[in-house]
């Protein structure tokens, strides 16, 4: 979900200096990006990183030649006038990384994942507004993470016999749902 909050965002669609923004080209197989600056940053190598059993795969691209360029201040990564003349563009993609974030960011903008998301923010800003004024759980009783959980999940539990039996008497409906209305 940070990605897709981060997307939606200026400085993301702005940012020069991320392969993203970049114009993407083909030329006789080999894939290379231009940058702002009308630079070619070429497939330089692949490498290979293994972390806790799992491997990844980085395209390494580069530009040959990054001087006289006006943008290098917020093109390359803290980027020093003085020091870092002769410093080039260098980046890294994992690119099943990034099929991967796409898939990802796909499934979040599908309709059924927006009323999904707009359904659990309803039901639990209730559940939580209803537990605090009806049954006034305003604060726990215990500090660790262990005890607060067990305290709350007591709360749940009591809270779900509470509407079991509120079903059993008949004074709570089955929930057949809004399927022929649309929201949103």
């Amino acid at each position: 979900m940070q990605d897709h909050e981060k997307r939606k965002t200026r400085a993301y669609a702005e940012d020069i200096s991320k392969y993203y923004n970049m114009k993407v080209e083909v030329f006789e197989d080999e894939q290379f990006y231009i940058c702002h600056d009308g630079r070619e940053l070429r497939h330089i190598r692949t490498e290979t990183k293994e972390q806790n059993g799992y491997t990844q795969t980085f395209e390494v691209y580069g530009c040959a030649d990054c001087s006289g360029c006006e943008h290098k201040a917020r093109c390359l990564y803290k980027y020093n006038a003085e020091k870092d003349t002769e410093k080039n563009k260098i980046m890294k993609i994992n690119e099943q990384w990034e099929e991967l974030r796409e898939k990802s960011h796909a499934n979040i903008q599908s309709e059924r994942v927006i009323l999904k998301r707009q359904t659990r923010s309803i039901q639990t800003e209730g559940h939580f507004g209803d537990i605090k004024e009806n049954e006034n759980f305003r604060r726990f009783n215990y500090r660790s993470a262990d005890k607060v959980y067990k305290e709350f999940m007591l709360s749940a539990i009591g809270r779900n016999i509470n509407k079991y039996c509120r079903f059993l008497n008949e004074k709570l409906k089955k929930f057949e749902g809004k399927a022929t209305k649309k929201t949103a």
